[in-house]
């Protein structure tokens, strides 16, 4: 018997969301991924919402893009923010499931295919350094180094820092968010030389209004980037 036979009859695969018992490992059971809106068809080009109609392939806005573009170029996502993939991503986010950022990432990685990956440099959305010592990991980075790894390219976990705490942003109108993340983030200095010309990707956990990616992306602009796209692993359809 093979040793991975062995082990899956010690140790049989579950579910990533609910603990079921599985075929195959990280994966999830029926009920979970009925439960799992994954982002497929025609999407916002911008913000990775979903759009009804159209082909796949087109090149196509909300209208929340339109009336306020975003700052990047492109942006995708793995899936919407409800059901079973809401508990994964608050499993990573705060019950210490490190474990799921490696299947979660490829997730993300099939969304990235549509975005310009060739040389570019991938970095996560940062935490502010008290709530990184409380948290003691940063889902986004997490995220990150695994998109990275499956894309081939460059990886830098702190080519952003977070100059001051902002408020948590549940609640907040989506002016109230955009000044909430107003200049409270810059490109580390050591870093400078390594972003400027360069295509950047940023990846996060969740994307709400934008307005953290927003500002990343015009402190990536600000030192030197040439180009900036978005990677999140849920988009919260709501707010679009």
């Amino acid at each position: 018997m093979k040793l991975q036979s062995v082990i899956h009859a010690l140790f049989p695969p579950q579910c990533l969301c609910c603990g079921a018992e599985t075929t195959s490992d990280f994966a999830l059971c029926g009920a979970c991924w009925r439960e799992t809106a994954f982002v497929t068809g025609l999407v916002c080009d911008a913000c990775g919402v979903p759009l009804p109609g159209g082909d796949p392939g087109d090149v196509a806005y909300c209208d929340s893009c339109l009336i306020a573009p975003k700052p990047w170029s492109k942006g995708r996502a793995a899936v919407i923010y409800s059901g079973s993939a809401r508990r994964l991503v608050l499993g990573l986010k705060y019950g210490d499931r490190l474990d799921l950022a490696p299947a979660l990432a490829l997730w993300m990685a099939d969304a990235a295919r549509a975005l310009p990956l060739a040389h570019a440099l991938v970095a996560p959305v940062p935490l502010y350094w008290r709530r990184f010592l409380r948290r003691r990991y940063n889902q986004a980075a997490l995220l990150s180094k695994n998109v990275a790894v499956k894309a081939r390219a460059d990886h830098c976990p702190d080519l952003l820092q977070r100059l001051r705490p902002t408020r948590v942003q549940d609640g907040m109108t989506r002016e109230e968010r955009h000044d909430n993340q107003h200049d409270a983030f810059a490109v580390t200095p050591r870093h400078r030389a390594k972003i400027t010309g360069r295509s950047v990707l940023l990846v996060d956990d969740v994307m709400t209004s934008g307005a953290t990616l927003s500002a990343c992306t015009e402190a990536c602009f600000a030192a030197g980037a040439q180009d900036v796209n978005v990677l999140v692993l849920a988009r919260v359809a709501r707010d679009t």
